[in-house]
């Protein structure tokens, strides 16, 4: 089987490595794709947005499965350009993918479909904002109604900077605040049937005990020890049936990759949001745990044959990943620092620990590994438990120098401590 993943971060990094262990898979093609990415697949030039121009690459390939990675394609309808070559692709059509481009879209989609989330305002006006602001109070929840690369949501007790990020935003939804533990769970969907994947819990701030900004996440892990054994049946049955259904009453089925986030409440499971992809860097420890073969799974999402498939097979060890950011990240990050220690790692660590690459390019055909981004790199080990995997993620993350980087000491340590 021929695969072209579309994307450059970790998280396709996640998917190539894992297809690329698949003994099915005869070529794996990646595009743009990084430096880390270039070990495992072949990578091509490519505009993620430009739905024409993936489609024919997909065709000069003559790939059999196209996977979208990012949002910003999925958005753009990417997907649907894919389809209509006749090539099978795992990714939700531009409207489908509105669950995640539009949080009043996926808001409306939750009421139809009677899935519990939070109660939320959404506002066009300084007038509108400042009422719903003052309907709910502290802490302020302001989120962009559109894609924000994971940097769109405020969630303060002061009220001006809650203020200040609704009204730089076109529209916003202002929602209360959720209390509780934060939980990810992935379902793979083909429109019709959901497989719901293990759940996952990320770090959102910059900073070590939840302090800081919000980030596009700083570190996960999985498998949560803390959690209701029924949760995952519980989230299928109230929260990712319900919506595939209800997607499909209103004509535009969704098939590809359907991400919960959720607030274990004191009043029960709120919806946070919806995401129409794999989330990083929750996608990094699901994969490190799945042993069913991933590209099958994906393939019978695209085709509409996932009911015809076995239970998925899940290895009993944890993971976890820790992200290095640049220096002064999520704020403009520095990039163009030479990255050291990837050879040790994959020397000493392996194949316990590895190292996933986000915001990374080489400096010519042979030169050093350069970042390029915000998040850098993101570092995942798996152990017989979470402290066993704590440590070989961290004596690996040792291993690398980055100048002026930055990463969290505590990814899993409250979970690891009290399992």
């Amino acid at each position: 089987m021929k695969v072209l993943v579309i994307g450059s971060g970790a998280r396709e990094h996640a998917l190539c490595r894992s297809m690329s262990l698949d003994p099915d898979v005869s070529a794996l093609h990646c595009a743009p794709g990084n430096a880390g990415i270039a070990e495992v697949a072949e990578l091509h030039a490519v505009d993620a947005l430009d739905g024409a121009a993936v489609a024919a690459l997909a065709k000069n390939l003559e790939a059999d499965l196209v996977v979208v990675g990012p949002e910003a394609p999925l958005v753009a309808g990417v997907a649907d350009a894919v389809r209509a070559a006749g090539i099978p692709v795992f990714g939700p059509s531009g409207e489908a993918a509105q669950l995640e481009g539009s949080k009043a879209f996926a808001k409306d989609v939750m009421a139809g479909a009677g899935v519990p989330t939070a109660r939320s305002y959404v506002c066009t006006t300084p007038a509108e904002i400042d009422e719903a602001l003052d309907a709910f109070g502290a802490p302020y929840v302001v989120k962009d109604d559109g894609l924000a690369a994971g940097k769109g949501v405020v969630v303060t007790d002061d009220v001006d900077a809650a203020r200040a990020h609704a009204n730089a935003c076109e529209r916003v939804v202002i929602e209360e605040f959720l209390d509780g533990p934060e939980v990810s769970l992935f379902a793979i969907t083909d429109g019709e049937t959901v497989v719901p994947l293990q759940p996952a819990q990320d770090f959102k701030r910059a900073l070590d005990g939840d302090a800081g900004p919000n980030t596009g996440g700083m570190g996960a892990y999985s498998p949560l020890p803390w959690a209701d054994p029924k949760l995952v049946q519980e989230v299928l049955d109230t929260v990712l049936q319900p919506t595939v259904d209800e997607m499909k009453r209103r004509g535009t089925p969704f098939s590809g990759l359907l991400y919960a986030g959720l607030a274990i409440t004191s009043r029960g499971i709120r919806v946070i949001e919806f995401n129409a992809r794999f989330g990083d860097p929750e996608t990094q420890v699901v994969l490190a745990r799945l042993t069913t073969p991933l590209t099958g799974v994906l393939l019978a999402a695209a085709n509409g044959t996932l009911a015809d498939l076995e239970p998925l097979r899940w290895s009993d060890d944890a993971a976890v990943t820790v992200v290095i950011a640049s220096h002064n990240y999520p704020g403009t990050p520095r990039t163009g620092d030479p990255i050291t220690g990837l050879d040790e790692v994959a020397a000493q660590d392996a194949p316990s620990a590895y190292v996933l690459h986000a915001g990374t390019k080489r400096d010519g055909e042979n030169g050093p590994v350069l970042s390029a981004g915000g998040r850098v790199l993101s570092v995942t080990a798996t152990g017989g438990d979470l402290t066993q995997a704590r440590e070989r993620a961290y004596a690996a993350v040792s291993r690398i120098g980055l100048d002026g980087s930055q990463h969290r000491t505590d990814i899993a340590a409250k979970a690891a401590a009290e399992s």
